[in-house]
């Protein structure tokens, strides 16, 4: 089962320093936070600010252009699941003969999508109860970043430099 929600607001998280996208459902009640990095947060800033003028002046993306040319329609944004801190996402469109097609997307560009197109972000109600649990303290927050850096640390580790450190 989905649960329809839109994009209700932009923010920089203060614990985390990250830039946050906050999804909220018609009754406001349930919110997920989708965390996004600051590279994503300017494409995303200026179309959720811009958009009413890019209404205006008429002008598409090359997207929307292709999804245009080829006669498709972008009929849904959906967030399936959320796994080591990495949403799955992905959107439908739907050909002219009428067959659905999926494309799956960085999360950041799927809220994009919707912005765009104005449609709804379905979200899995599983990941509700997932993101419900999630630790939003400033320790789980803390751990969570912690927890990153060390992992990107052992991304950016050279195997060569092991051998320079004694026992």
């Amino acid at each position: 089962m989905y649960i329809e929600m839109k994009v209700f607001g932009f923010a920089l998280d203060g614990i985390a320093q990250m830039p946050v996208i906050i999804l909220k459902d018609a009754d406001e009640k349930n919110a997920v936070p989708v965390w996004i990095s600051t590279n994503e947060s300017v494409s995303f800033a200026a179309e959720f600010v811009g958009r009413e003028l890019s209404l205006k002046n008429g002008r598409k993306d090359a997207f929307s252009l292709l999804v245009d040319k080829l006669g498709m329609k972008l009929t849904s944004v959906v967030i399936e699941s959320l796994k080591d801190g990495v949403f799955a996402s992905y959107v439908s469109l739907v050909t002219a003969d009428g067959d659905t097609i999926t494309v799956d997307l960085h999360v950041s560009e799927a809220m994009l999508m919707s912005l765009k197109y104005r449609i709804p972000v379905m979200v899995n109600s599983e990941l509700m109860t997932q993101v419900s649990s999630l630790d939003l303290t400033e320790e789980g927050l803390n751990q969570e970043n912690n927890a990153r850096r060390f992992v990107d640390f052992l991304d950016q580790l050279d195997p060569s430099d092991m051998g320079k450190y004694p026992m």
